[in-house]
C-alpha cells in the first residue's frame, strides 16, 4: 500500500496491506507520476437502490485530490448527492506475459504487467468559480497541452457562464494504494528469462516493460 502524504489540508492516510507486499508502490513521487501521464479513470459510485456503477472518465490529480467535471444534473451526480462515498481507479496495462515465456505447458504462469492506482473516499462538488476554473485550466494542460485556446480563467466573463453551468467534483481521499507489478516476485533466473523474452518478442510496450522490470526489481535496484 502506497502512503501518501498530501500537500493540503486533508489528513495523512494509509490504507490495508495489499496482498503481495513485493508489489507495494511506496514512493508518492512515483504515484503522482503515474497519475500525472494517465487521464482516464473509473468511478465508483452506489445508486439509490443500492446498485454498483463505474463510470469511466477523464480526470486531474491535483494537490492530493482527484478532480472530474461533467454535467450538473448528470446520473452519477445524483448517486454523488446520495452517496459521497465513492472509489477511483487509475490502471495502465503494460505487457500480457504468456505462460509459455515460463512453463512449456502449463497455462498457470501467464499474467500481464501493470501500474494501478486506487483511492477511496468522499465526493464533493465544487461552488467556488474560481476553483472550478483552475481545475478545468489544469484539465486543458493536461488534455491539450498545445495550447491553442484562451486561459481559463474566472475573472474572465467569457468563461463565468460556463463555469458556472458545468459541475466540477473533488474526490478527498481517504484510503490510497499503489500496484506496480513487474516481476518483483520472480527468482533472478526467471526475471532474466522473461524480461530478455519481452526484448526479444519487442511487441508493444515490451522494450518499456523489460526498463520497468529491471526498475523495481529489488535485485536490479543499486
Amino acid at each position: 500500500m502506497a502512503k501518501v502524504q498530501r500537500s493540503n489540508s486533508h489528513a495523512i492516510q494509509g490504507g490495508t496491506p495489499m496482498r503481495r507486499k513485493e508489489f507495494n508502490v511506496d514512493e508518492e513521487q512515483e504515484m503522482i507520476t503515474f497519475l500525472d501521464q494517465c487521464s482516464f479513470g473509473f468511478l465508483g459510485t452506489v445508486s439509490p437502490d443500492g446498485q454498483p456503477r463505474v463510470t469511466p472518465l477523464n480526470f486531474v490529480y491535483m494537490d492530493g485530490c482527484f478532480y472530474f467535471h461533467g454535467s450538473l444534473a448528470g446520473e452519477k451526480m445524483k448517486q454523488i448527492k446520495q452517496d459521497s462515498s465513492v472509489s477511483f481507479t487509475v490502471a495502465e496495462e503494460f505487457s500480457l506475459i504468456p505462460s509459455y515465456f515460463s512453463d512449456p505447458e502449463l497455462a498457470c504462469p501467464a499474467t500481464s504487467f501493470f501500474k494501478s492506482v486506487m483511492a477511496f473516499g468522499q465526493a464533493e462538488q465544487i461552488q467556488d468559480l474560481d476553483i472550478k476554473g483552475k481545475v478545468l485550466q489544469r484539465f486543458m494542460e493536461k488534455l491539450q497541452p498545445q495550447g491553442g485556446y484562451i486561459p481559463i480563467d474566472a475573472a474572465d466573463p467569457r468563461y463565468k457562464g460556463n463555469l458556472k453551468a458545468v459541475a466540477v467534483v473533488r474526490i478527498v481521499p481517504e484510503r490510497v494504494s499503489a500496484k506496480f507489478k513487474f516481476g518483483q516476485n520472480l527468482s533472478a533466473e526467471r526475471f532474466d528469462h522473461i524480461s530478455g523474452e519481452l526484448e526479444q518478442r519487442n511487441e508493444g510496450r515490451d522494450a518499456e516493460t523489460a526498463e520497468m522490470m529491471r526498475k523495481y526489481c529489488p535485485f536490479h535496484q543499486k
